[in-house]
């Protein structure tokens, strides 16, 4: 017997693929580098994410296989165009929740930056948006800020 149309149920259609949260540490972490030293090297994406080089080497043969980066062996890697829309990306989420923040009267940068850094890959793109435009509102409207701290 032949199932219904009506019972079939169809897999919704694919989601655009989104990089792994460990795929954007690295992508943000790979950029920091380069911007701040020139270059990248495994030592110090080690160092800055508080991991073995082995398992930095894994990736970075693995984001160079998935095109986020071009990597030769001694000799350092670079981002590719997505894997720098990657990590472009995801520092502006980063600093734009560090704004929020601190806007919001979180003091602690301590606090700032453990909250950001599990907020950062988790917040879908309309509540990032959201939050984006409250943050550029509040930044404009400085006594609704001291309002809202003094009501802390």
């Amino acid at each position: 017997m032949a199932a219904s149309s009506r019972s079939v149920r169809r897999a919704p259609a694919p989601a655009r693929h989104q990089p792994s949260v460990a795929v954007e540490d690295y992508l943000e972490k790979i950029e920091q580098l380069i911007q701040a030293k020139g270059y990248a090297r495994v030592v110090d994406i080690a160092a800055g994410l508080k991991i073995s080089q082995a398992s930095v080497t894994a990736m970075v043969q693995r984001l160079d296989a998935e095109g986020f980066i071009n990597y030769e062996k001694y000799r350092g890697m670079v981002l590719t165009s997505s894997g720098l829309e990657v990590a472009r990306r995801i520092a502006h989420r980063h600093q734009l929740l560090t704004d929020f923040l601190r806007v919001i009267g979180v003091g602690n940068e301590v606090v700032i930056y453990d909250d950001v850094e599990g907020m950062e890959h988790h917040i879908s793109p309309e509540t990032f948006k959201a939050i984006e435009a409250l943050t550029r509102w509040l930044e404009k409207n400085p006594a609704v800020v001291a309002r809202l701290q003094a009501g802390r």
